[in-house]
């Protein structure tokens, strides 16, 4: 037997006080002869469910309940296919690694307390044995993916992140702000050629010099009145998109033509601009080159899983 390196990763186990609803179990999958269980991708589910159960209802959270388990079918699916081939390569993995791993679990977790790790897996519905197993099948799957998957040997050519910048320059750009101040003046029905003609007066006014704020506070309906029309500083998506267009296309300290939206006038003026640039590639090459590298590793571990499934014999239920 050979016996393979591993590094050692800090694991975690959800703390429950109270016990897990039995659910009627049967076989989820078989993989060349070993079974999958239904308890056993609720189990790998579970907490992801109690968060979606808070956040969906009806059709809706079945469907992101399918999805889940489906997604933890598929992850049980691959673990499986790795520790297969681990055993098939003839390595082996040493139980006081398993063991030391367990350890820190209960270091980590339940502050050195043994009793207290059982009495949580009991209240579970799971067995030291079945958690034993399960982290060392976390083992094996981690080190042949450090096996298989080699991060060192992947590099990134400059014309790739340059391609990437040229193509995404737009993930790196900063928000785009105006400091906007706003003048609403709305129109009451039969009163709308009046309303218009006062729109028009107060545009006069501002283009005569008239302050921008005083007027508002004259003039204005808007809820930011008393502040002088005052909008502070906004990001797009935030105005209705007419009113954004304009306010993103305005330069600085200057004042918009009237602008007719749903039954109501406005005059926008932006003080100032911020963001909407992008970084220099230099800033952001380090970002580009872990992110590409992810990708490629990603790449890998497909291709790998892919030719063990290829190679096995799998039936899902």
């Amino acid at each position: 037997m050979t016996t393979l390196a591993f590094a050692a990763v800090p694991l975690s186990i959800a703390q429950s006080s109270q016990p897990q609803a039995q659910v009627v179990d049967g076989i989820a999958a078989v993989v060349n002869g070993e079974v999958i269980t239904y308890s056993q991708v609720r189990q790998l589910t579970m907490p992801r469910e109690q968060l979606l159960r808070q956040q969906f209802h009806g059709a809706d959270l079945d469907k992101q309940l399918k999805a889940a388990r489906e997604a933890a079918l598929k992850d049980l699916i691959d673990r499986q296919l790795i520790v297969q081939d681990f055993k098939k390569q003839g390595f082996n993995l040493p139980e006081w690694l398993v063991e030391q791993r367990i350890d820190e679990i209960i270091r980590e977790n339940f502050g050195g307390d043994r009793n207290t790790f059982v009495k949580t897996l009991q209240a579970q519905n799971v067995t030291l044995g079945q958690f034993k197993k399960e982290e060392t099948d976390k083992i094996i799957v981690q080190a042949m993916r450090g096996k298989n998957i080699k991060r060192s040997s992947i590099t990134v050519s400059p014309t790739k992140v340059q391609e990437y910048w040229e193509k995404h320059r737009a993930e790196f750009m900063s928000k785009e702000q105006v400091k906007l101040r706003m003048i609403m003046i709305p129109t009451h029905g039969s009163d709308a050629p009046q309303q218009k003609t006062l729109a028009e007066e107060i545009l006069g006014k501002l283009a005569a010099g008239s302050p921008f704020d005083k007027m508002a506070e004259m003039y204005s309906e808007d809820s930011t009145r008393e502040v002088g029309g005052d909008w502070g500083w906004i990001e797009r998506k935030t105005l209705a998109a007419p009113l954004e267009k304009v306010a993103f296309n305005l330069p600085r300290n200057k004042i918009s033509n009237i602008i007719e939206l749903g039954g109501n006038y406005y005059i926008l003026k932006v003080e100032d601009k911020r963001g909407g640039d992008a970084p220099a590639l230099a800033q952001v090459r380090p970002q580009i080159e872990q992110k590409l590298q992810q990708e490629e590793m990603q790449k890998q571990q497909d291709l790998w899983l892919a030719t063990l499934r290829e190679k096995a014999y799998i039936r899902t239920f």
